[in-house]
C-alpha cells in the first residue's frame, strides 16, 4: 500500500532541482570557502573533488537506491529493505543527524536575514574592519535578535513543508535554484574583475600541497558529505519521491556537478574580492559575516550603488541557498513521523518545527549567554557542527555504502541502477566495486588517521 500511494515529483527536472537544492546550501557558500581558506585553497579543493568522486557520488547513488526502492522515509527505508534487522538504526541515525544539523544550521540561516536587512538599510556604510567585527559579535551574542531571525526562517521552512512534495518542495526548488545560479554567476563575475583579484583566483586554483595534512583529508571528506547532503537522510527521503523513470546515475552526476559548480563559484566570489582589498581568506566561519561586508565596502568604494547592490544580492543568495537545504533537512524527520506514527503531515511538521526551535535556541544562545555550557569541550553550536559533519555524516554514508554494496540483493541494486533493465548503465561494475571496497576503506582510513593510528 505504501508504495502504491507514495507521491512522486512531477517531473525529472523537478527531481533534479529538488535534490540539487538539498545539496546546494550554506555548505557551498558559507562552509566551503572558509574550509578552503583554512586548508590552503586549491590543495583542499583537489582533495575535496577526490572525496566527491570516491565517496560522494557512489554514496549518493546508494541513498537514491535505498529511497526509491523502499518508497519510504529514511527512518523507515532500512526497515522496509531489511526487516527485523539492526539496519533500522542506520535509518534512525540519519533522521537524528538531519534534525541536529538543522538545529544549528537554522541559526546561521537566520543570520542571513539580519544581514539582508543591514545591507538593504545601509548598515554597512561607514564601517571599518573593527566595526564589522563589533557588528557581528554584538548581533551573534545578543540574546534575542538572532532568535527572532531563527524563528522567522524555521517558520518559513515549515510553511513550505506543510504545502507538500509537489506544491511545496518541488515548486520552491524550481524557483529558488535558477535564481541562485543567476546570482552566484553575476557576483563571481563582479568579483574577478576587481583590481588585484588575480591573487584570489590563483589561491583558489593553484594548489600548494605542502599545506596538506591529515586534518585536510578529514575536513575535505566532512565538507563533501555536508555539502552534498550525504548521510543525513535528505537524499534518501527525496529519492523515495522519484518516479521509476528517474535515472539515478545521471541525477547523481547532475547534482554533484551543480553542487561543485556553486561551491567553486562561491570561492570565486569571496577569494578574489578578499585578496583585492588585502584580507586573508582564513577568517573561519565569520568570513561571510565579517570579511565580506568589509570587502564590499572597500572593493567598490568608488561605486557605492554597486557596493549596495552586491551586498544585498550576496546575502539574498545566502538566504536562498540556506532555504533549499532547510527544506530538505526538515522533510527528513517530518516524513519519518508521518509514516512511522501515522501523524498527519501538518502535525508531523509542527512537532519537528517545535524541536528545531528548541535546539536552535540552545545553539544560538551558545554563542552568547550560554557560551560556558560545553559538550566535550565545545559549546553547543560547535559541538553539533563537529559531531554531525565529521562523525555522523561519514558514518551514515559509510553504512549506506555497506548496506547497498554487501547487504541489499545484487539484482535489486542492478534493477534500480538500470531502471529495471531499460538503461545500460555501463558504470555499474565500477560503481559496485567502489561502493564495496574503496568507499568504506577510504572513510575508515581517514578516521584512523584522525585518531593518530597512522
Amino acid at each position: 500500500m505504501q508504495q502504491n500511494h507514495r507521491v512522486n515529483f512531477g517531473s525529472k527536472l523537478g527531481a533534479i532541482l529538488a535534490a540539487a537544492g538539498s545539496a546546494v546550501g550554506l555548505g557551498n557558500v558559507w562552509r566551503f570557502p572558509y574550509e578552503a581558506g583554512n586548508h590552503g585553497g586549491a590543495a583542499f579543493i583537489c582533495i575535496y573533488l577526490a572525496c566527491v568522486f570516491a565517496f560522494g557520488l557512489p554514496i549518493m547513488i546508494s541513498e537514491f537506491i535505498i529511497g526509491r526502492r523502499s518508497k519510504a522515509s529514511t527512518g523507515e527505508a532500512y526497515n522496509v529493505l531489511a526487516p527485523q534487522t539492526h539496519w533500522k538504526w542506520v535509518g534512525y541515525m540519519g533522521v537524528l543527524t538531519g534534525f541536529l544539523i538543522l538545529g544549528y544550521y537554522a541559526v546561521v540561516a537566520g543570520w542571513t536575514l539580519e544581514y539582508i536587512l543591514q545591507a538593504a538599510i545601509g548598515g554597512f556604510s561607514g564601517k571599518d574592519a573593527k566595526g564589522f567585527i563589533r557588528m557581528f559579535t554584538d548581533f551573534s551574542q545578543h540574546p534575542v535578535r538572532p532568535l527572532i531571525w531563527l524563528y522567522v526562517f524555521v517558520l518559513f521552512t515549515h510553511f513550505v513543508i506543510v504545502k507538500g512534495v509537489k506544491n511545496g518542495i518541488e515548486r520552491s526548488s524550481k524557483v529558488l535554484m535558477p535564481l541562485l545560479f543567476i546570482l552566484v554567476i553575476l557576483l563571481a563575475a563582479c568579483s574577478i574583475t576587481l583590481p588585484g583579484a588575480e591573487r584570489g583566483v590563483e589561491f583558489l586554483l593553484k594548489p600548494d600541497f605542502s599545506k596538506v595534512d591529515g586534518d585536510v583529508f578529514l575536513g575535505a571528506m566532512g565538507q563533501a558529505f555536508f555539502s552534498m547532503s550525504l548521510g543525513m537522510g535528505c537524499l534518501s527521503t527525496y529519492a523515495s519521491y522519484f518516479s521509476r523513470e528517474t535515472r539515478l546515475g545521471a541525477t547523481a552526476i547532475s547534482v554533484g556537478l551543480i553542487d561543485t559548480f556553486v561551491a567553486i563559484l562561491a570561492g570565486l566570489i569571496i577569494f578574489p574580492a578578499a585578496f583585492a582589498v588585502g584580507i586573508q581568506p582564513d577568517a573561519g566561519p565569520s568570513l561571510i559575516f565579517i570579511t565580506l561586508p568589509n570587502v564590499f565596502q572597500q572593493a567598490f568604494s568608488g561605486f557605492p550603488v554597486l557596493a549596495y547592490v552586491c551586498a544585498v544580492a550576496f546575502y539574498v543568495l545566502l538566504a536562498m541557498a540556506a532555504l533549499t537545504s532547510t527544506i530538505s533537512l526538515h522533510e527528513v524527520p517530518t516524513a519519518f513521523l508521518h509514516e512511522k506514527f501515522g501523524f498527519t503531515r501538518g502535525k508531523s511538521a509542527r512537532i519537528v518545527t517545535g524541536g528545531i526551535l528548541v535546539v536552535g535556541t540552545a545553539s544560538s544562545l551558545a554563542l552568547g549567554d550560554w557560551s560556558d555550557v560545553t559538550l566535550f569541550g565545545k559549546n553547543i553550536f560547535d559541538a553539533l557542527d563537529y559531531f554531525t559533519a565529521k562523525i555522523m555524516l561519514p558514518v551514515g554514508g559509510m553504512m549506506a555504502a555497506v548496506f547497498v554494496g554487501w547487504v541489499l540483493d545484487r539484482q535489486v541494486v542492478r534493477d534500480e541502477v538500470t531502471n529495471g533493465g531499460v538503461l545500460k548503465a555501463p558504470y555499474y561494475g565500477v560503481f559496485l566495486f567502489v561502493l564495496r571496497y574503496l568507499t568504506p576503506i577510504g572513510i575508515l582510513a581517514i578516521f584512523l588517521n584522525e585518531l593518530g593510528c597512522f
